[in-house]
């Protein structure tokens, strides 16, 4: 079976890289950009500072500081009317997942027109977006990389997958100096979401041994450095290879795929407004442990890449000292232990079950079985 590797044309890593990245933008001939963030960067005045260093290149900027943290319709409109009215020639994402999303949101639409529920979906716009450039502060969502953007839809409440190649943006930059700011609760978050994101771009059944170097490689550089970044957010060293790690659990999944866990994910998100990658570290022992009778032997190689001793161990044993350093890698950066502590009731679970199959499987008549199933897995995260 064929494969086709996706990633931005451009990626600038590595501690202190923005001003190397400010000098590749403006020789792209770029006039005036559209800063898309949040209230908090902004706050902070991480904004203005990307702002300050793009008119040092002769850049002009507006900054729109609508990204909230489950993007909505209603973000993407609301900056797409700013970059119209500003004449905006580029886009640039500055923060985690959310910005990115919305900024991919905005940018499409510039070019392609309409609104974006309209391209919910895989590969359904006809024109590459405007042009993007990723400025990343967390370690985790690789949305700065990647061809997914995932905006809510306020009205039927659910998370919109859209998964296009015209998404990818045009450069991502990942300057560890810009993520030392994370509150330790961000940073478990987004370092759990790249974990699941590795674990499941392992265990797809869309692999190859390219994304499987990169998943491998992910979950130890998160095993080994995760605990670090949240215990102290001021180490460099922790925080830049965490950086790299959440880069390549983006290039594992940006081209294999994901699983039940963001299926599931994404209707808790949608639902409650519940943050994403809290909300994969929950569910992924869950949903390993419902794959683990019939990837068990790859599961064994996570628990390797995660430091266990798997010599004599067999594939059922393998997968059972995963999934428990999973845990313990969760309850060590103080995820909360279920779905009860997050607000999920008991009573919406056949709702989200249906949801999340559709969202997996594309599905608009799940069949009852496979429901049931998710069914069952969402009451064991309880």
């Amino acid at each position: 079976m064929s494969s086709t590797f996706f990633i931005p044309a451009v990626n600038v890593m590595g501690l202190g890289c923005l001003d190397e990245a400010m000098t590749a933008i403006r020789n792209y001939g770029f006039r005036k950009a559209l800063i898309v963030t949040d209230t908090g960067l902004a706050k902070a005045g991480v904004a203005s500072k990307v702002a300050d260093l793009l008119a040092q290149q002769d850049i002009d900027s507006v900054i729109f500081d609508g990204a909230k943290p489950n993007p909505s319709i209603a973000n993407v409109e609301r900056g797409l009317g700013l970059l119209k009215e500003s004449q905006c020639d580029f886009v640039v994402s500055l923060g985690g997942g959310s910005p990115h999303d919305c900024a991919k949101g905005i940018a499409l639409c510039a070019t392609n027109g309409g609104e974006i529920r309209d391209y919910e979906g895989v590969d359904r716009s006809s024109k590459p977006q405007l042009p993007l450039i990723a400025i990343n502060t967390t370690a985790g969502t690789a949305s700065e990389m990647t061809r997914f953007c995932i905006i809510t839809d306020e009205t039927r409440h659910v998370k919109m997958a859209i998964v296009d190649r015209n998404v990818t943006p045009l450069m991502s930059v990942n300057d560890p100096a810009l993520m030392v700011a994370m509150p330790k609760g961000l940073t478990a978050a987004t370092g759990m979401d790249a974990l699941t994101h590795a674990i499941e771009a392992y265990v797809s059944t869309a692999a190859n041994p390219i994304t499987d170097a990169c998943a491998l490689k992910a979950v130890t550089l998160i095993s080994n450095n995760l605990r670090q970044a949240v215990r102290d957010g001021n180490d460099l060293t922790a925080r830049e290879n965490m950086a790299y790690a959440q880069f390549l659990a983006g290039m594992a999944f940006n081209n294999a795929s994901l699983g039940f866990v963001h299926a599931m994910a994404h209707q808790l998100g949608g639902f409650y407004d519940l943050p994403h990658g809290v909300c994969n570290a929950v569910l992924l022992p869950h949903v390993q442990s419902f794959n683990a009778s019939v990837c068990a032997a790859r599961l064994t190689d996570v628990a390797h890449a995660m430091g266990a001793d798997t010599r004599g161990l067999s594939p059922e044993e393998g997968a059972r000292v995963a999934i428990e350093a999973i845990r313990s890698l969760a309850r060590d950066v103080d995820i909360p232990a279920g779905l009860r502590e997050l607000g999920v009731r008991l009573n919406d679970v056949p709702v989200l079950a249906t949801n999340a199959l559709k969202d997996a499987c594309g599905l608009t008549n799940p069949r009852a079985g496979d429901q049931r199933q998710i069914e069952e897995i969402f009451r064991s995260a309880f």
